[in-house]
């Protein structure tokens, strides 16, 4: 007598394999060191040796426990592999560091449009200075644009004016990264924040 019917379970199988909690995922900054390290010679540089050249990977762990310090394969695709003798926590430490430093360096720049006519009145334009030197101050560039619409094109000379005016304003928080300049019917200058000291 055949047993009660079990439905197939829907979906991927499973593989076989699980993954292991305990293997910890490798940092993209570690490299192999010590034992970690299989070739038979490897090519010492850098300081704390006694010369650069070729060495047998004994000798090579051997001076690295005399100081200390750890053997570090610094170009495993070399032949034979690169090998420098380190602190290995110092130099991971600088690596993130360094990483870091340059991952925010190279964070987006925001850029903020401050906009207004060829005719502004004096309020107006401070109004727009204050928002400006906040955007400059927060890191952001700002880009003043003025619009000319309709007739008001032939205002482009006192717009030019006024967007220099904008930029000399804001010396003490910025630098004006190009003259005005007219694409159609609207005139910028960008601003860039100037930097931290």
């Amino acid at each position: 007598m055949a047993g009660p019917y079990r439905p197939k379970p829907s979906g991927p199988r499973p593989s076989g394999r699980r993954p292991d909690p305990r293997q910890k995922q490798r940092d993209e900054f570690e490299l192999n060191i010590n034992e970690q390290i299989t070739a038979s010679q490897v090519r010492l540089v850098g300081e704390n040796i006694p010369e650069p050249g070729v060495y047998p990977l004994s000798k090579a762990l051997k001076l690295a426990d005399e100081l200390e310090l750890d053997l570090v394969e610094i170009s495993a695709k070399a032949d034979p592999p690169v090998c420098k003798i380190l602190d290995y926590q110092k130099y991971l430490y600088q690596q993130k560091k360094k990483a870091k430093e340059m991952k925010s360096n190279s964070a987006k720049i925001v850029l903020k449009e401050i906009r207004f006519g060829p005719n502004t009145d004096e309020h107006d334009f401070q109004f727009k200075l204050k928002h400006a030197m906040e955007f400059l101050q927060e890191g952001s560039k700002v880009k003043a644009t003025i619009f000319f619409r309709g007739r008001s094109i032939m205002f482009a000379d006192q717009g030019e004016k006024q967007l220099l005016r904008f930029a000399v304003e804001l010396e003490e928080y910025g630098k004006a990264e190009n003259m005005p300049v007219l694409e159609g019917k609207r005139m910028s200058i960008i601003i860039a924040p100037n930097k931290k000291k």
